[in-house]
């Protein structure tokens, strides 16, 4: 979801609100200028000062900045794939609290002052401190990171006398960066006068990736739901066919495709990030389909080529296909990253890197089959270098089981892009980045909903971004995979999508689009759909068997105390929603609606395994990995036969 909501009287976000915004979070002394610029665009916002940024006029003459990988080389080598950098800044004559430095990619983007850069954070959500440079920078952090910068405490002498007595007492700060292979070289540059002022003191000299067209990053989908073929897609800077190499001697060659930024969206009066300040060369997407596999087999795989290398040899295992007895997947929503170093970025999610070490040790005693990642995926939003990061920290999950997605607010919303609600939430991506690096088996391009089946049940992936209203595109579609579902084969129906239905939170605007409600909801009940999981929301809440807003059935309690369904007699869907991915946690009333049973505002993730005839369903706490909520929803042994083909 993010710092805007959207409901059912807000579908279009005018640029006045964000100038309000951007005054309330940043400062007001642009406002005027804004106006007398008569919304020309960013680039004549650039020759908006409050005085000149480029650099002090009398800089310390012994200022240094020493870069340095651990155990990699030392000060001046290539960067790895992956590493901590040191930075130490020498030379400071008067350490001062405003002082930073930036990493800044491609190291020839401009590091001038634009306090009006400003408006690009806060045009998705983001009201946090950032760098006002005209480029986005990667990452920055204070000198003040090291504890002992203001006390120079790491005291050096810039001169001696010829008795070698010290001439000139310097201060040092060494600050650690978190570096991953985004292919673009590296510079790190020191400035004083905090992140709205910035002044130009120092830059390190351009650092580059040892191999920048490593393949990286792979991360699996499934393509059917047979469960014989599996989709590995990557990213690496070499645009030539490459392989996945798996089993017992098979390769597939990948296709490739890449994305610019003409392919991203923009208006006249607020240039998106994706088409300038945030802009980052992606690479190279590549896709390969391994087929001839089995369901529930393991398989190793290595990706890459000859020429740019090879990844590790990983182990992946397929899910089991539909109709088969059983399956246990994970599902969440908003998940986006986190730093791995003290350093500020754009959209920190602060519950990401929990989420996904615990998902990952889920995945490590072997119950999970396959994950779900329900809308909100990165919070790239046009920071394009972020998709890298976001890819980097899923790896060591989407690299073992099938990596689902759906589309949401921040991966597609965007002004004049066909978007149902007229937000800038993507920053200008509209949906190209997600469909570059999570290609789903989706109806088509920017049409980015599916079924699939895995074991016992059959999932339906809407987009609520697009076209949901009656006789739309997107409704026929659902209303017709609805009525094609073989209950005898998978029983049970789970429908999934971003914004959701039912919420308790209550946020600046509506999280519940009743115009949404009122079209598709009718559908899951009028084809008996048992679950339904939502994101957008950060938090996580369970309702009753709920049909417009009315309470249709009530849990009970089993032996063990578990709220239990019973959906031998149908009575409406069970709403989920999971949004408690990463971003930072929304919080409830004192007071829920009759339908809210469980509510719950921790980091976290849905845990579900589900038998033909039950279906225990978890929300797992990602810092203690306990269990906060369970509930099981059961149907009899045998089908109803008015359930086995429903419509045919």
């Amino acid at each position: 979801m993010g710092f805007f909501q959207q409901g059912s009287s807000f579908r279009c976000f005018p640029l006045l609100a964000l100038i309000v915004l951007y005054c309330a979070a940043v400062s007001c002394w642009a406002a005027e200028t804004m106006m007398h610029e008569s919304y020309a665009g960013k680039s004549e916002f650039r020759t908006v000062n409050w005085k000149e940024l480029d650099s002090w006029l009398d800089p310390s003459p012994y200022l240094a900045i020493n870069v340095s990988t651990t155990g990699k080389g030392g000060a001046g080598a290539p960067l790895p794939d992956e590493a901590f950098v040191q930075v130490t800044v020498s030379g400071v004559r008067k350490p001062d609290a405003s002082d930073w430095v930036a990493m800044i990619t491609p190291s020839n983007s401009s590091i001038a002052g634009c306090p009006l850069s400003g408006v690009n954070y806060v045009e998705t959500g983001d009201l946090a401190n950032l760098p006002l440079l005209c480029h986005y920078p990667v990452k920055a952090q204070y000198l003040t990171s090291d504890p002992g910068y203001m006390g120079c405490k790491n005291a050096g002498c810039g001169k001696r006398d010829a008795s070698g007595a010290c001439k000139a007492r310097t201060c040092a700060a060494t600050l650690t960066f978190h570096v991953i292979n985004f292919r673009t070289d590296v510079e790190f540059v020191l400035f004083s006068g905090g992140f709205k002022t910035p002044c130009l003191l120092k830059r390190s000299g351009v650092l580059r990736f040892a191999n920048p067209a490593s393949p990286l990053y792979g991360h699996l989908s499934s393509t059917d739901s047979k469960a014989t073929s599996m989709r590995l897609t990557w990213v690496s800077g070499d645009g030539n066919p490459q392989q996945v190499q798996y089993g017992d001697g098979k390769s597939s060659t990948s296709e490739v495709a890449t994305f610019t930024q003409d392919d991203m969206c923009n208006i006249a009066v607020l240039p998106s990030p994706a088409k300038d300040f945030g802009w980052h060369d992606p690479g190279y997407i590549h896709s390969a389909v391994m087929t001839g596999l089995q369901p529930s087999q393991s398989y190793t795989y290595r990706y890459g080529s000859d020429s740019v290398g090879w990844s590790d040899t990983l182990k992946f295992k397929t899910p089991p296909a539909a109709g088969s007895d059983e399956l246990s997947f994970v599902i969440y929503g908003d998940m986006g990253k986190a730093p791995l170093d003290p350093s500020v970025e754009h959209y920190i999610q602060p519950g990401s890197v929990s989420v996904a070490k615990a998902v990952a040790k889920e995945i490590q005693t072997g119950n999970v089959d396959s994950i779900f990642h329900i809308g909100d995926i990165s919070y790239a939003t046009g920071f394009l270098v972020e998709w890298d990061f976001f890819l980097h920290l899923i790896t060591p999950l989407a690299s073992q089981v099938s990596y689902m997605t759906a589309i949401g607010n921040h991966e597609r919303d965007y002004a004049n892009s066909g978007s149902v609600y007229v937000t800038p939430d993507s920053g200008g991506e509209c949906g190209v980045a997600y469909e570059s690096y999570f290609p789903m088996p989706a109806v088509s391009k920017d049409k980015p909903w599916y079924s699939i089946e895995q074991g016992t049940v059959h999932f339906i992936v809407m987009s609520t971004e697009h076209e949901w209203s009656e006789k739309s595109e997107q409704y026929n579609w659902i209303d017709e995979d609805l009525s094609s579902v073989d209950r005898s084969r998978t029983p049970w129906v789970i429908f999934i999508g971003h914004r959701p239905m039912y919420s308790s939170h209550s946020g600046i605007l509506p999280n519940v689009d009743s115009n949404f409600v009122a079209s598709v909801e009718p559908l899951l009940f009028n084809y008996q759909v048992d679950l339904v999981f939502f994101g957008h929301v950060h938090n996580y809440e369970r309702t009753c068997a709920v049909y417009q807003g009315d309470c249709k059935g009530m849990p009970t309690k089993d032996k063990s105390g578990i709220d239990v369904y019973d959906n031998s007699n149908y009575t409406a869907p069970v709403h989920v929603i999971v949004g408690a991915g990463g971003f930072s946690l929304d919080s409830f009333p004192n007071n829920g609606e009759a339908w809210s049973l469980s509510r719950v505002s921790e980091f976290g993730y849905g845990k579900v395994h589900a038998t033909r005839t039950d279906m225990l369903v978890q929300f797992v706490n990602s810092s203690s990995m306990e269990v906060r909520d369970q509930f099981r929803i059961v149907k009899g042994a045998t089908v109803p036969v008015y359930l086995q083909h429903l419509h045919q």
